[in-house]
């Protein structure tokens, strides 16, 4: 634990919120709903990564038992206009990112697509097994009008719940429950307008298994990344961003996931994380690399491909 106290300001960044909107006309957009919850719809099939809407309190997440919460859940669905997905695509089994995903799955249709961990967090959350996809590390599988592929990767460091996970996670559990288990770069090629999208849900990154890969545009996951050294941040900018050839970066995971989404969003506390580390070293490296570098507005239908 880090003794420096407070937090990041957000009205430091206010010119980064500035993610090109989605018009009527638009053949795909993303919304973002925190942490790494992704919606990418294009009027007529849509998927979601991780699907995390309950964010219970730092109370409950240390001391107690955490469980899915139906309003929260049903609430946001709503507010993103969710009816149905093809799929929810656990970027790993952290409870931030996987607690909700089969009550996602089971409002919307979905599959849940991802490792074995992934599997039995659907399993204890009462979907059949023709739910359940277990997907083949680097090889691409067809979800509507997507074609997804799940490229191995890291969590970044330190993972506090390290491993995978082996039985039927059945809510209310201790947060320990929710293992890493196998963490993803999940690369996203809509089929009809042939757009790409790269989404790294944790600062993490295996060296070189992003090579062959493209993607105009990168969903990046920066929680934790504020507290590495330096050199470690350049060489994550390499291997997702640079290794893809991405021309905007949209940075994600670094809201305070302990805060429900009905109250305004704030940074991680810098006993966490440090976004403000975060902004000034990727802020360098794309303008570098000419690259366009955002972060998202909570809710709204974009078009980072504009």
């Amino acid at each position: 634990m880090r003794l420096k106290p407070g937090r990041p300001d957000l009205a430091n960044y206010t010119k980064f919120f500035d993610v090109p909107a989605a018009g009527a006309d638009a053949p795909l957009s993303v919304s973002w709903a925190g942490v790494t919850t992704l919606l990418v719809d294009d009027g007529s099939s849509a998927l979601m990564t991780d699907g995390f809407f309950s964010r219970p309190g730092l109370a409950a997440v240390g001391l107690g038992q955490i469980a899915p919460s139906a309003p929260r859940i049903d609430g946001s669905l709503e507010r993103l206009g969710v009816r149905r997905l093809e799929a929810v695509l656990p970027v790993h089994t952290h409870f931030d990112h996987a607690m909700d995903s089969a009550v996602v799955a089971q409002r919307t249709g979905a599959r849940i697509v991802g490792g074995k961990s992934a599997v039995q967090v659907g399993i204890g959350g009462g979907l059949t097994e023709d739910r359940l996809v277990v997907a083949t590390p680097g090889e691409p599988i067809t979800l509507g009008d997507y074609q997804v592929t799940l490229v191995e990767a890291e969590h970044c460091p330190p993972d506090r719940f390290p491993g995978v996970i082996t039985a039927p996670v059945t809510p209310p559990v201790r947060t320990s429950a929710y293992k890493c288990g196998e963490a993803w770069s999940t690369l996203v090629h809509h089929l009809p307008s042939d757009r790409r999208l790269l989404v790294i849900g944790s600062a993490g990154f295996v060296p070189g298994a992003l090579a062959g890969h493209r993607a105009e545009v990168v969903y990046l996951g920066v929680g934790q990344l504020g507290i590495q050294p330096e050199r470690y941040l350049v060489d994550y900018w390499a291997e997702t961003v640079r290794a893809v050839g991405a021309r905007r970066v949209v940075l994600i995971h670094w809201d305070d996931f302990f805060r429900p989404l009905t109250k305004p969003l704030r940074a991680l506390p810098y006993a966490g994380d440090d976004l403000d580390v975060s902004m000034r070293v990727l802020t360098a490296l794309a303008n570098d690399d000419g690259i366009a570098l955002h972060l998202p507005t909570l809710w709204e239908r974009a078009d980072p491909w504009s």
